[in-house]
């Protein structure tokens, strides 16, 4: 076999058309070995000779892709200094692009012996582990263009490549649950159709099952434990792993955007698969431990602030290297549009704390094509101090988990959540305005992945994860959640978890019609909300997964979408969330692009108003606690260029003030939306117009009649009314007039529509 010098860049597997180069990072190793996996399993070794900056590397003229590898690392082992290098390992390339096999969980695997980790293991781990795979980079992308959707127009649906696709009657059985089962024509209709305009996918990276969890029978269906960052997750390809998933995925992302929907990953840099100092020995562990982890004072254990063990070391220049070269290849390479950062608080913990200033945050705001991509952070973690909505750089948009509870708050019942709730309501200035960021900053959400789902938030009041395996220990146990008088289903979920009342009279009709108005407010506030709704995938179908609150470890039908056939009341929810998502789509006043101010269109403060609309003392910059007063009425015109861009009224249709606001018990109150009155032109500079909404929310749990206020139009109509399965038809809703009053049923909402 010729052997030449090859380039210690770019690292791992790269091939050229004629040959392959490979190239691996370790400052710590004496040697190292590429091992070339036969189709028998034999290894053919060669050794890495060539050094630039700690990178061994060498070209392999005629290594084609499909060819399976690994490395074996010489060099001191010491755990008591970090150290665990152990050739016996055969460890992933951490750049490899795709990865072949499993990982059996033999003892081999493990850098020590069972029930006693002072010993070192030299048992082979090879016919134990999973390979990386040399790709095949061409990939014919034709006309494909990234939708580049604004923020403020984006609609973002989370979901589980298999989740979402393993039921659909619609799909072939033999791609279900896959990469192309994803971009079937069935499943992008159903998205387009439903309005959103991009997917966030659950770890696609390669990710691996979990010791324990096989030994309970269960697997790792999140897919939060990574192990490798550039190659998608074998699991998910129809058509093979020996770089076929790359192929697939390419061909998904092209298939999405041809839909005109954005691909946004979930990703997970904050840890890896390798656990702490009793996990297993796959790749970086056995390469360079010491510069990947943070090690705690005793060398021989690890910092954890993300719960699985370890933390990668993001003050070493190779992790964050590591990072930023999985990034771009993401964007470059796969295509896909943005990314959610898991656990992104530990990314900014250079030291202990986290620090927006570190490093991470310096290298993606000053990269070319990282800093062009969308980059969500979810804004905490289980270290101290990780808990940081609002406090991310101002390139960043945020997982609100403030809204999340404020808005559950409301609608369960809870005392003292009204301005509160009026801040979240209006894009959460109170987080994002202080440091130049707008309402897009808020990605608003009521449920995820990771806790209820909508249908079990408004079925349960505890959790139920018995099937966990942990005795029911495991998962959040403060869920802000309401089960309307009966907890869970009155009916065997086998059956059907959403079953119609009307149908089946063992069901409580009252109680089943409650928790689905209870949906639909849920869903209606979401996409009525200034900043970037999200919604979590199977919530428009009431999907179910029984009251598990930490279905991470369920890959079943549990966790699967279940697709509704005919009229049901999961159809009905499916139409319902496609009016709403169409409804904000349709109208840029739910979706502005910067914050209210309290000003008409002209710029002038109406007489006797505060200059501010925050609805509580916890907004920042307000003046006063209560939001400003509405003007002395519309032009006679019917124009609404003399009133605020947004009011706020109690009930009976009078101004909200500070004792208003400040009532523990008021979960009632009308919002005015002028849709003559936003502030930021369009693309080419010219003023934006739309019409004008009042926005009823009754939380409360009676009845209440509202007032429509004189002063802010004289003719209305009904676009959204909560207590009805559907929306109106188009011109079809009851028309009311200023000073008319409207009884709203208890836990309800109802958006009046005036046209511009």
């Amino acid at each position: 076999m010729q052997v030449w010098p090859g380039t210690p860049y770019p690292l791992g597997a790269t091939y050229d058309g004629a040959g392959t180069n490979f190239a691996v990072f370790s400052e710590s190793a004496d040697r190292i070995e590429l091992c070339l996996i036969g189709a028998d399993g034999s290894e053919t070794a060669v050794e890495l000779r060539e050094t630039d900056a700690f990178v061994r590397h060498a070209y392999l003229p005629g290594i084609q892709p499909g060819q399976r590898y690994g490395f074996r690392v010489h060099g001191p082992y010491n755990p008591g200094l970090g150290q665990r290098h152990n050739s016996a390992k055969l460890l992933l390339d951490p750049y490899a692009k795709a990865m072949s096999g499993h990982i059996d969980w033999d003892e081999s695997v493990y850098g020590y012996h069972f029930g006693a980790p002072e010993r070192r293991n030299d048992l082979d781990s090879a016919p134990h582990t999973m390979h990386s795979v040399v790709i095949n980079p061409y990939f014919d992308w034709g006309t494909d263009r990234p939708p580049r959707t604004d923020y403020h127009r984006t609609v973002i649906y989370e979901a589980h490549v298999k989740g979402l696709t393993r039921l659909h009657p619609g799909i072939p059985e033999e791609i279900r649950g896959t990469y192309a089962g994803l971009a079937h024509p069935a499943v992008i209709e159903h998205l387009a159709k439903l309005g959103v305009t991009a997917i966030e996918l659950m770890p696609v990276h390669q990710f691996v099952r979990d010791h324990r969890l096989r030994d309970l029978g269960l697997a790792n269906y999140w897919g939060y434990n990574t192990v490798g960052f550039f190659a998608p997750h074998s699991s998910y390809s129809s058509t093979g792993d020996r770089g076929q998933q790359v192929q697939e995925f390419k061909s998904m992302v092209k298939a999405l955007h041809a839909a005109g929907i954005e691909v946004i990953l979930d990703v997970v840099y904050n840890h890896t698969a390798e656990g702490n100092h009793l996990g297993p020995t796959l790749s970086l562990r056995g390469l360079d431990n010491v510069s990947y982890y943070r090690l705690a004072q005793d060398q021989r254990f690890y910092e954890d602030t993300t719960g699985t063990g370890n933390s990668l070391l993001m003050r070493s220049p190779h992790v964050l290297q590591l990072i930023m070269d999985s990034l771009r290849y993401w964007v470059t390479e796969m295509h896909v549009d943005g990314f959610r950062f898991d656990l992104a608080a530990t990314l900014a913990r250079q030291f202990h704390e986290v620090d927006r200033l570190s490093s991470f945050f310096d290298l993606v705001q000053q990269d070319p094509v990282v800093s062009q991509a969308k980059l969500i952070a979810e804004p905490w973690d289980l270290g101290e101090g990780g808990y940081q909505v609002g406090n991310f750089p101002p390139l960043w948009t945020e997982w609100n988990g403030k809204y999340r509870d404020t808005v559950r708050d409301l609608w369960r019942g809870e005392t003292a959540a009204l301005a509160e709730f009026g801040s979240r309501l209006t894009g959460s200035a109170d987080l994002y305005q202080d440091d130049g960021r707008r309402p897009i900053a808020s990605i608003n959400f009521v449920t995820c992945h990771d806790g209820f789902t909508l249908r079990d938030l408004v079925s349960y009041n505890e959790k139920h994860n018995q099937a966990n395996g942990e005795d029911n220990r495991d998962g959040e146990s403060f869920n802000r959640s309401w089960n309307c008088g009966v907890e869970g289903p009155a009916v065997d979920p086998a059956v059907d978890p959403a079953v119609d009342p009307a149908v089946d009279p063992a069901v409580d009709p009252a109680v089943e019609e409650l928790r689905a108005r209870q949906q639909r407010n849920f869903i209606a506030t979401l996409m009525l909300s200034q900043g970037v709704p999200m919604l979590s995938h199977g919530d428009e179908l009431g999907r179910t997964q029984l009251g598990n609150n930490n279905a991470y470890c369920q890959d079943n039908e549990l966790t699967w979408v279940h697709w509704p056939e005919g009229d049901g009341p999961r159809a009905r929810l499916l139409e319902f969330t496609q009016g709403m998502i169409w409804l904000r789509r349709d109208h840029p006043v739910f979706r502005r692009r910067r914050f209210f101010h309290g000003r008409p269109v002209s710029g002038r403060p109406r007489p006797g108003a505060p200059g501010s609309t925050a609805p509580g003392p916890a907004a920042k910059g307000s003046t006063a606690p209560g939001p400003t007063a509405p003007g002395p009425g519309a032009p006679a015109s019917g124009g609404f260029d003399d009133l605020t861009d947004i009011a706020w009224f109690t009930p009976a249709g009078e101004e909200m003030t500070k004792r208003n606001w400040g009532t523990s018990y008021a979960k009632s109150l009308t919002v005015f939306l002028n849709g003559y009155a936003i502030s930021e032109p369009d693309r080419r500079g010219g003023r934006i117009v739309d019409d004008s909404f009042l926005l009823m929310f009754n939380a409360h749990f009676e009845p209440l009649e509202f007032t429509v206020p004189a002063e802010h139009g004289q003719e209305w109509q009904v676009v959204v009314d909560t207590t009805q399965p559907r929306l109106p038809a188009p011109g079809t809703g009851a028309r009311v007039k200023a000073g008319d009053s409207l009884w709203l049923t208890d836990r309800s909402l109802m958006v009046l529509q005036r046209p511009a």
